[in-house]
């Protein structure tokens, strides 16, 4: 009557020892990350002023995930920036001189890639002092090139000295720059069906820069079987006295608009809401600001949908308080 019970209690820990040894014997080996990221392509040096370069380059690529880039002039690393950025200014150079640049990318466990290829840019000339900006780039526009890319085109600016540069900016922020001889330029890396709207300064040897051009808005095509873009238009941002005047046109939806949210620098304000119908045409909106004078605002607008859910963001403008 006993064996029985011997053999039920030898079985489960006959079990138990195949489950540890399983256990033991299916732990993964740690792989050891051993290939570098591809050399950065595309990589453009401008000359700024007697003491700066602008540096650009387009992503390299990784088997995990580059994870940030470094900037070398003359062999001598000078910057390392995170993976999200592919452009900076190099400054504190020799005047009317040539400095040459190269970029390598690293991912997370350190490795690097090669150097991209060198680009050399010549530094102006130290000129006597100037405070003078140069004039505004007129007739800004844009021209989309498929949906995730835009050529930018204007008139040229004018200035004591020379243009030496055209920096181009999105929301208030720089996002590229051309030589001053150069009244065009392409931007890429953009999201299909989204509202984008693009300004232009014109920058001379001393660092001077012109006022923004007014601005150029474009929305890319949307990707296939997207559905079309929802996002306000004809945006206008203006300031006086402390408050801030926002007018725009909301979008198309089949059923009136009642509800807009208002973002500053990326961030929800408030909702404007209309508690009748919403005024035909033009929408405005006023709402009082406390900043000091000189303060900078990008502003954009969302509406809310027919089925409750809020559209897609309308193209940025930018205002300074006043």
């Amino acid at each position: 009557m006993q064996r029985p019970l011997a053999r039920s209690l030898l079985a489960p820990l006959a079990l138990a020892g195949t489950l540890t040894l399983a256990g033991c014997s299916g732990a993964a080996p740690v792989v050891k990350d051993t290939r570098a990221p591809t050399a950065p392509a595309g990589v453009t040096a401008t000359a700024g002023s007697a003491s700066t370069v602008h540096v650009m380059w387009s992503a390299a690529t990784d088997d995990r995930a580059v994870t940030g880039y470094t900037v070398f002039s003359e062999g001598r690393r000078v910057k390392d920036l995170p993976a999200t950025t592919l452009m900076t200014d190099i400054v504190g150079l020799a005047p009317a001189t040539p400095h040459r640049f190269t970029v390598r990318a690293r991912d997370a466990a350190g490795n690097a890639s090669p150097p991209s290829a060198t680009v050399t840019a010549t530094t102006l000339r130290a000129a006597a002092e100037d405070r003078t900006p140069p004039t505004t780039p007129t007739t800004l526009r844009a021209t989309p090139d498929g949906g995730r890319a835009v050529t930018l085109r204007w008139s040229p600016a004018r200035d004591d000295t020379r243009v030496t540069a055209y920096d181009v900016y999105q929301a208030d922020t720089r996002i590229h720059t051309v030589p001053g001889t150069t009244t065009s330029a392409r931007v890429d890396g953009l999201r299909p069906g989204t509202a984008y709207a693009f300004t232009v300064r014109a920058r001379d040897a001393a660092e001077n820069s012109s006022p923004d051009s007014a601005p150029a808005d474009l929305t890319t095509a949307a990707s296939p079987g997207a559905p079309p873009n929802t996002a306000p238009t004809r945006l206008a941002v203006t300031s006086a006295r402390s408050e801030v005047t926002v007018t725009w046109t909301p979008p198309d939806t089949g059923a009136p608009v009642t509800h807009h949210e208002l973002h500053l620098d990326g961030r929800f304000t408030t909702t404007i809401i209309w508690g009748t119908a919403p005024p035909p045409g033009r929408a405005t909106y006023t709402f009082p600001v406390q900043d000091p004078p000189g303060t900078r605002y990008t502003v954009t607008l969302r509406a809310r949908l027919p089925d409750g859910t809020w559209g897609d963001f309308s193209a940025p403008r930018t205002v300074v308080v006043r």
